[in-house]
């Protein structure tokens, strides 16, 4: 699914109330709040759908593909998703 798709669902399920550029600005006003919880909080949990939190990646040795040479992977953060029972017992 397209952020068109989402829209073009959420506006219709809405009984067309709303317009499709008011539903987009909500939806990307949704996105930005959860973004930023993330990284306020490093988790964001919505009850029936999951919950997004930081995970780190450990520093580790990788291979450069084209050549085979080993290299060095620096640690980072990452966002991880684990899904509810519910979503993913429907799936």
């Amino acid at each position: 699914m397209t952020k068109s798709d989402l829209i073009n669902a959420v506006h219709l399920n809405s009984g067309s109330e709303l317009s499709k550029k008011l539903v987009g600005e909500l939806i990307d006003c949704t996105f930005q709040n959860v973004s930023k919880a993330v990284r306020k909080n490093k988790r964001f949990s919505y009850p029936d759908f999951g919950t997004f939190t930081v995970k780190k990646r450990k520093a580790r040795m990788g291979r450069n593909p084209q050549t085979g040479d080993k290299i060095k992977i620096k640690a980072s953060k990452t966002v991880g998703f684990k899904p509810a029972p519910s979503l993913k017992s429907s799936l």
